[in-house]
């Protein structure tokens, strides 16, 4: 990747990570809307590099009051902007004041970096992971940024209970639906069926959609955002009762990102199953079910040469959720299934007959 250029009246700056050759590269949609590539980090890994400042003019006295690099992990919320909330603020002074006269490199390492959160750009709020190098000036800084990416990575027990639900309107509609788990990765299939019982009402079609919904603030200041990042077709035509169909859903093709619960106590991230029906009359019937996405990680790291190098271990960064540890470690809030409470009714959009 060609390095990033940041331009001044009388020199640039340069940032160039470590291991810019083999290290992933990710896309990431930027304040522009567009994707863009990004150096890939995990939590624990150590930030290191070299930051240039290279002179315009040759043989040119470059007058400075000290440069100083800083590793910055921010969230920012689109209405209150110019209020950004640095959860990690880490500084490292590269030169003290003086001359440059010619172009000179200093090396950084930020050791061990915890970052505890994963890079996200939302609807109403964004947390980034960037460096900033400033040189100091009388007048006016020169300043540059280079955005990171930082995923976080989970692990969940293979034996996650499955969600069984029962449905209906009294004496027009009785089915009942299950999802193979509650919890899944991004690059997982949701498996389930749906049972009809009873139907006394003429069905259209059923689609299946995901619904992502982003909770910003707290109190009278929440700021609550919706919306379908997918949507499946898994019915067209009137169901009998007796009937079975099958719902298969393949999430890897989909931006999504995890779940994520009171972050940096500015804003949670969930999502939501909504199944829908629609009768002949376009009333739509509906129901959700809260369920967790986590990322796993691409591959298992080994130890080279160990006696157990036939034992997988954790990628740096993943947090590992299991039943004797759920009461310890903090996890995204998971989808409680209640039977009892969940009934199928027409939405806003309904006719009221």
């Amino acid at each position: 990747m060609a390095m990033l250029f940041g331009f001044g009246q009388s020199a640039e700056i340069q940032i160039r990570l470590s291991n810019e050759d083999t290290r992933k590269i990710v896309k990431a949609r930027g304040d522009d809307g567009n994707m863009h590539d990004h150096f890939l980090y995990y939590d624990g890994e150590s930030v290191t590099g070299v930051v240039f400042v290279n002179l315009k003019k040759a043989n040119h006295k470059f007058e400075h009051q000290g440069i100083r690099i800083e590793f910055i992990g921010q969230i920012e919320v689109y209405y209150d902007r110019g209020n950004q909330q640095d959860f990690i603020s880490l500084t490292r002074e590269l030169a003290r004041p003086g001359d440059l006269t010619q172009n000179a490199q200093f090396p950084f390492e930020f050791n061990n970096v915890e970052k505890p959160f994963e890079t996200y750009m939302g609807t109403n709020v964004k947390l980034r992971y960037f460096l900033r190098v400033t040189v100091i000036r009388r007048l006016t800084d020169l300043t540059k940024e280079l955005d990171l990416v930082v995923h976080a990575l989970s692990s969940y027990p293979d034996n996650d209970k499955s969600i069984k639900m029962e449905v209906g309107i009294e004496d027009c509609l009785h089915i009942e639906f299950e999802y193979n788990k509650n919890k899944y990765h991004l690059q997982d299939v949701i498996v389930g069926k749906i049972y009809f019982l009873l139907v006394r009402i003429k069905i259209k079609y059923m689609e299946i959609a995901i619904l992502k919904t982003e909770i910003v603030g707290s109190g009278p200041n929440t700021f609550k955002e919706s919306e379908t990042v997918a949507k499946f077709e898994i019915m067209d035509g009137a169901p009998v009762r007796g009937e079975s169909i099958p719902i298969r859903l393949f999430l890897a093709g989909y931006d999504l990102a995890p779940s994520m619960r009171d972050v940096g106590k500015k804003f949670s991230v969930k999502y939501f199953l909504n199944l829908v029906l629609i009768d002949e009359e376009d009333r739509r019937y509906f129901k959700q079910q809260e369920v967790t996405l986590w990322r796993k990680a691409d591959k298992v790291m080994r130890h080279p040469g160990s006696q157990d190098d036939e034992m997988p271990t954790s990628i740096p960064g993943t947090q590992k959720f299991n039943a004797q540890s759920v009461v310890e470690h903090p996890k995204p809030e998971s989808p409680r299934s209640d039977p009892k409470s969940g009934s199928t009714s027409p939405d806003d959009n309904s006719d009221s007959s």
